[in-house]
This record gives C-alpha cells, structure tokens and sequence, in this order.
C-alpha cells in the first residue's frame, strides 16, 4: 500500500516557499525588528505589493494607508504578516498538476474562498490572529494536489467514480488508498513544520471532532469548506455540497441567523481576496 509519507517527501514542494522561510527565520531571531523583516519581504516585489495590497484592502479597514511594509507589521502584527506571506507565497509554489485532472486556478479559487470563509468566521467569535484561519482554509486541500501530481491515474478514477456515484472524494480515497488528501495535506504541512493548529485544520477539515486539541479550529474550516462549496467559488474535484457535521456550527458559538450575514461578507470579501492573492498566476 502507498505510504502517504512517501508521497510528500516526493514532491519538489516538500520544502516550504524560500521567501517565507527567511521570512519566519529573521521573526524568530530575538534581536530582529520591523525593519529586518521587511527588508526580506522587500527582495521580493511582488509579495510586497500582494501584502501591502491586503492590508489597504477591506479585509482591515485601516483608517490610513500603509505604505511600507514596516509599517504594515507595526500595525497588523508580525505573526499575522507571516501567515499573509504563507498565504500569498504558497499560491505561485505548486505546479506539476495534471490538468485534465483538476483546472489550478479553479481549485485555487475554491481554496481561497474556503480561507476567506474562515476567516470572516474567526473574526465573528473575535480570533486574536483571524489571518491563521485564512491559511488553514486556502491549505485544506493541498493534500489532493499530492495526490493528483503523484498518483495522477488512481486520481482521476477517483475523481471518475465520485462524480458517478455522488461519493465524497475524501471517502472514495480512503476506500482506495487507505488514506485520503486531508492526511495527505497534514504530512505536508507536518514536513513543512507549521503550527499544530494549522495542521489539524487540514486534517480533519472533513471530520472535526470535539475531543481533539483544536476543535473550534477544525470545525471553523470544515463549516467555511462547507460555505465555499455552497456559493460554487471553484472546486478541488469534489462533486457536491458535503454535508456539515453534526455539533460543528455550534462549536462555533454562531447562531444559525448569522451566516446569511457571513455569506454576503465572504463573496464581497473574495472579490478583492482573489484579484490580490491569485491575481493572474494561476
């Protein structure tokens, strides 16, 4: 049986984005400043205008444009000036993809639809760090371009028998493989060292259990995959609307009479999101 490990350890992408890990390198230097930071944010102009673009964008309502990127971390923050750079920078990092299996800038669409969705969700329970759900969502499905770039044949008669059968793809992979994209995902992100969090959002983005270590996390992405999937934002392969899991909307704290409201938010917000994260790279 295919080690979902090996599969990973594989990829050219087994490494994260080089610009983000220098990045993450100078924040966790103890002596380092805002203006180190951006100095390494600064050697790549076009994730200096993606971020710039996002913190004058509405997703902040500053009430004053920011024009540097030391300023942007003074008023943002660091750690969510990091998650921002993971969020623009992973985009334009996975290439490899059949494209008879799965079209990039559709599954791309559909991922930072899932991250937008996330996000309005934290900031309504008022998150400290709103931007980690942004990456968890547009990550949650990074495991099924794993499998469609290294298993391309057993995908599409994946993808084949989900769209006869009306089966999630999640669970027509693990009758197949043994294992399925979200635990694809999570080894990456694992090899990746990214926050525990983050990798659990992936995880179990299909199946948020209650008795894990992060399961408002979870239940967040699940329900905004959920979200993105109903307003038909791009697609990862998945042929319908999956169901949301019993007890998650309520591990949200949300009543039921506020996602209309979300809704609305997450398509208004997506517009900008996707002319400034995906821009025309994909």
């Amino acid at each position: 049986m295919t080690d979902p490990r090996d599969l990973v350890l594989s990829l050219e992408i087994a490494s994260l984005p080089s610009i983000y890990r220098r990045i993450t390198e100078v924040v966790e230097h103890p002596h380092s400043t805002a203006e180190d930071i951006a100095k390494v944010v600064s050697e790549d102009p076009g994730l200096t205008a993606r971020l710039l673009g996002l913190v004058n964008s509405g997703f902040f309502g500053l009430p004053q444009p920011v024009d540097t990127v030391s300023r942007a971390i003074t008023v943002v923050g660091t750690e969510q000036l990091c998650d921002l750079a993971l969020a623009t920078s992973v985009v334009r990092s996975f290439d490899g993809v059949p494209i008879e299996l799965v079209d990039m800038r559709s599954f791309w669409r559909h991922s930072l639809a899932c991250g937008v969705a996330a996000r309005l969700l934290a900031l309504a329970r008022q998150e400290r760090n709103a931007e980690r759900f942004l990456v968890g969502g547009l990550l949650h499905d990074i495991g099924a371009l794993v499998l469609y770039a290294k298993l391309p044949r057993k995908a599409r008669r994946l993808l084949e028998r989900s769209r006869r059968e009306g089966l999630a793809l999640h669970e027509a992979e693990r009758e197949l493989l043994g294992f399925d994209h979200a635990e694809l995902g999570w080894h990456l992100l694992r090899t990746w060292n990214l926050p525990p969090a983050l990798q659990q959002m992936v995880l179990l983005h299909h199946r948020p259990p209650a008795e894990q270590a992060y399961p408002v996390d979870a239940a967040t992405v699940h329900v905004a995959d959920v979200l993105a999937h109903a307003l038909d934002l791009g697609t990862a392969g998945e042929p319908r609307v999956p169901p949301l899991a019993a007890g998650a909307c309520d591990r949200l704290g949300l009543p039921p009479a506020r996602l209309p409201g979300i809704l609305d938010d997450i398509l208004r917000n997506f517009a900008e999101a996707e002319s400034l994260i995906l821009g025309g790279s994909t």
